[in-house]
Order: C-alpha cells, then sequence, then structure tokens
C-alpha cells in the first residue's frame, strides 16, 4: 500500500498536474512563466494564503477568474485602484508577471472547488 502525503497520492498529484498544464495551455502562458509564477506566488502568500487560500483579512484569490485577476493587478499597479499595500507590491511587477500570476491563481482550486 502506497503513503500519501498532504498532498494526496499520485493520483492527485498526476490530476493536479494535468490540470496546471491544461491551464497552461488555455491561457497562453508557456510552462517557464508559469514555473515562474509559482515563484513569484510566494510573495502573496503572507496576505493571501498558502496558493492564493486566504484564512481571513484578506480575499482568496485561488480560482478567481484569470483576466479580472490581471485586471485587479494593473489597476493597483496603475493607481487606478486605491490600497494600502497592494499599489506598492503590483508596481514590482511587469506585464507578463502579472499574465502569469493571474494565470497560476486561477488554475488554483478555490474553496468552492474543493
Amino acid at each position: 500500500m502506497q503513503r500519501t502525503n498532504r498532498r494526496g497520492g499520485p493520483f492527485q498529484q498526476a490530476l493536479a498536474a494535468n490540470a496546471l498544464v491544461l491551464a497552461v495551455a488555455t491561457t497562453g502562458v508557456h510552462a517557464q512563466d508559469m514555473n515562474t509564477a509559482r515563484h513569484l506566488a510566494q510573495t502573496c502568500t503572507n496576505c493571501h494564503g498558502t496558493n492564493g487560500l486566504s484564512v481571513g483579512g484578506m480575499p482568496s484569490i485561488a480560482g478567481q477568474d484569470r483576466e479580472y485577476l490581471a485586471r485587479q493587478m494593473r489597476d493597483f499597479r496603475d493607481g487606478k485602484r486605491p490600497a494600502t499595500v497592494m499599489h506598492q507590491l503590483a508596481k514590482g511587477f511587469t506585464d507578463p508577471e502579472i499574465d502569469a500570476l493571474a494565470a497560476w491563481f486561477a488554475a488554483q482550486k478555490s474553496p468552492a472547488r474543493r
């Protein structure tokens, strides 16, 4: 009998990997960008939780619409959406990084999709 860890068994891991590949293929974001986005997304965990699943205070961004997330990030960055901290953080991201982050968070399971 094979053990499972917190990330699930081999079937769940393969399913998650396939979902990520599908998300990459349908968004036009390259796999390398998704890998970069996964690393960039670590900067979001302090407020939005691991993989975008907030435990309170800030909204969960996992499973949100990709276009919506990208638009919000750009609005923060460009000063079109007021914020206390997010506008400063968003200034550190380029358009391709924002697109990759939005695709990565959109591919994550939201609490409703669990």
